[in-house]
């Protein structure tokens, strides 16, 4: 059992207390540039001398700052970062936006209190969300009251949330409920993502508060010795993969640029430095996709690697990051503008939430500072005034396994995006073979989203609820999830008047899971899917439909939309004698905690005997409501053939054959 919980809260004795830490010298290298008064200082033993001389050196320090804040004097506060810094006054705290209206968390603040087991919302809680609204409000009215309590709560939090680790088997053991609490509570408060979130942070925090009469000598020894502790703390303790890891590097960047007084300031930033380089090859493939295979982390992602170019610019060392990581960038960039709606919205697919239009053409705007020569680029980021078009409609990354056909770039375009790729990590749900269609300025095809990730009971009914590959737009047998989601693309082509994409995917053990995609003329869809293997029981067609009116025949296996917006489709599939359709609830979520309801659908097919299922489904955007045209499908080859495919499409009598040999 290691407990340094007391070694750090030495000599704090109430909330907001604040203790001269000598120690705070010790992790300083003071012969720093603009260091030696303090030094001498320290050197006499006259410590709280040299406290006033450290802090006298921060609010005179120029030449280090941060991309967020840049100059000062400019900071500007939003309505809602006002209530935010309004409510943390009186403990109300904004800690997730799917937990709205805020919790109170006492007079005395409990740290600790979970009033919905949701661990997002007691993860979060430890990011401090509203100090730096605290401080935009210091800056805007000079009232010291925001820093003030900042400072209490600040204190209050190190008192509060000792750091505990007990292995697990001792977590279990121990009979000390004391001890129990911290460690269950450090698993929320020291989580290395946390830590990373507050050490970012806090160098916005220390530019705005800096100056105020709050920021005492001797907080800022606290403050030093807390911040010396989180950059040590996550360099132990680095996630092993994924975002976590790449959010904890960046932050150490923050931390070794912006922190260069103390002694192990080179150490932080070099540590960054060197995982951003070395995962930005992991974690993005060749195509620019990230690994997760969530287009809302992917852009996660490029914000990462964005701030850490934006802070090494500004701090004068980009030369630690080599040409192919910005390469790299850029890629991602066109990954993300590619697979995204004329909008600028993403599709949903994983655990993706939906980033607003206003926010992505903020990013777009600093994407394309920083590469000014990419045309397709200033395009986006100003909405058509400059620079280029792409030159090029359909796309496909092969090596992520997204394919977006389309037949234009603007409001009235119609566009699907399909997500068939490798085994992505954690944020990936297994959904291979789901697509989402956009026509018209409306996404006729929305997938399920994700809504909450992890917690108690009920929160995870919620979780796998939304995860389950049955409520994508894929297949499945009997409703149950992939055992497997390593698709392959047997082929690709995105000209001509018939562009088709044929992926494969071994969903489970007895069962593989063939999709065709053929997108006729530019105009409509046709979708065949074939499920072939030993595995017995009901094969599953899903798809999601829009949230409205959308009328439907069980006699002819027909979906169509009735809206007045000139956005609508009409859906037909087609299947041997015996296949049913079934309606059922479902639910959309485009935001954490967020759903709305809608129409989920299903065509059945009994598989027995090792005979393959085979579905054919027509999907005929129109801007006309209403059930038309006339459509008509058939297989032309009578059964499934490993080669190649033959079918027969009929639209209002006009005929059109189409397939494809491997």
């Amino acid at each position: 059992m290691i407990i340094t919980a007391a070694l750090f809260a030495a000599g704090i004795v109430i909330a907001g207390a604040q203790t001269l830490r000598p120690e705070a010298f010790e992790l300083l290298d003071l012969d720093y540039p603009g260091l030696e008064n303090v030094r001498a200082l320290h050197n006499e033993g006259e410590d709280l001398q040299a406290a006033y001389a450290l802090l006298d050196y921060y609010r005179h320090r120029t030449g280090i700052t941060t991309p967020e804040i840049r100059d000062i004097s400019r900071i500007k506060i939003t309505g809602q970062q006002q209530k935010w810094a309004d409510d943390a006054l009186q403990h109300t705290f904004f800690v997730h936006k799917g937990y709205q209206p805020s919790f109170n968390y006492g007079e005395d603040i409990d740290w600790r209190y979970w009033p919905i087991k949701d661990n997002e919302l007691r993860w979060q809680l430890h990011r401090h969300k509203w100090f730096t609204p605290m401080g935009y409000a210091y800056r805007v009215s000079g009232d010291e009251k925001y820093a003030e309590e900042w400072a209490r709560q600040y204190m209050d939090w190190i008192r509060k949330n000792p750091f505990v680790k007990i292995d697990k088997q001792e977590y279990e053991l121990t009979s000390d409920s004391v001890l129990k609490a911290d460690a269950e509570n450090a698993r929320f408060a020291w989580r290395p993502l946390e830590v990373s979130h507050r050490l970012q942070d806090q160098t916005f925090q220390f530019q705005l508060f800096i100056d105020s009469p709050a920021f005492t000598p001797e907080f800022l020894t606290e403050f030093i010795v807390n911040y010396y502790r989180h950059a040590t703390h996550i360099i132990n303790n680095y996630s092993k993969q994924g975002n976590h890891l790449l959010f904890e590097a960046q932050r150490m960047l923050y931390a070794g640029s912006f922190f260069p007084e103390f002694k192990e300031a080179g150490k932080w930033r070099k540590s960054g430095v060197d995982i951003l380089n070395r995962e930005i090859h992991i974690q993005v493939y060749d195509d620019g996709g990230q690994f997760e295979l969530d287009p809302h982390y992917h852009l996660a992602c490029i914000e990462i690697f964005m701030k850490s170019l934006l802070i090494a610019d500004l701090n004068g060392f980009r030369n630690e990051f080599p040409e192919i990581y910005t390469d790299t960038v850029e890629d991602m960039i066109m990954f993300y503008l590619n697979i995204c709606f004329p909008d600028y919205t993403n599709p949903c697919f994983s655990d993706a939430k939906i980033t607003g239009r206003k926010e992505v053409l903020s990013h777009l705007k600093k994407w394309s500072a920083l590469f000014p020569e990419n045309k397709f680029i200033r395009y986006f980021a100003t909405e058509g005034k400059e620079g280029t078009m792409p030159d090029w409609l359909s796309k496909g990354f092969l090596t992520s396994g997204f394919f977006v056909f389309r037949n234009g770039w603007g409001q009235d375009a119609l566009q699907m995006t399909v997500k068939a790729g490798p085994k992505g990590e954690w944020h990936c749900q297994p959904d291979n073979g789901t697509f989402e269609m956009w026509y018209n300025g409306t996404n006729l095809f929305p997938d399920s989203g994700s809504y909450v990730y992890a917690g108690d009971k009920e929160v995870m009914e919620w979780r796998n609820w939304f995860r389950a590959s049955a409520h994508h737009n894929t297949l499945t047998v009997n409703e149950k999830n992939f055992d497997n989601t390593e698709s392959k693309t047997l082929l690709w082509q995105p000209e001509g008047d018939v562009q088709i994409l044929v992926t494969e995917n071994q969903s489970y053990k007895n069962l593989r899971h063939r999709r065709t995609i053929f997108f006729v003329d530019q105009k409509y869809f046709v979708i065949v899917d074939e499920a072939t293997g030993s595995m017995e029981g009901w094969v599953n067609l899903h798809y999601q439909m829009p949230r409205g009116n959308v009328p439907n025949s069980r006699e002819d296996m027909t979906f169509y939309t009735d809206f007045s917006n000139g956005s609508n489709f009409f859906l037909r599939c087609f299947g041997p004698e015996g296949m049913t359709m079934r309606k059922e609830k479902g639910w959309r979520s485009t935001d954490y905690m967020k759903k709305e309801q809608r129409m989920n659908v299903s065509f059945n097919i009994r598989k027995e005997d090792g005979t393959p299922a085979r579905f054919i489904t027509v999907i005929y955007p129109k801007k006309e409501a209403g059930k038309t045209p006339s459509l008509e499908a058939k297989f032309i080859n009578g059964s499934f053939n490993e080669k190649g495919l033959k079918i027969q499409v009929r639209i209002d009598g006009k005929k059109k054959n189409l397939g494809y040999n491997l």
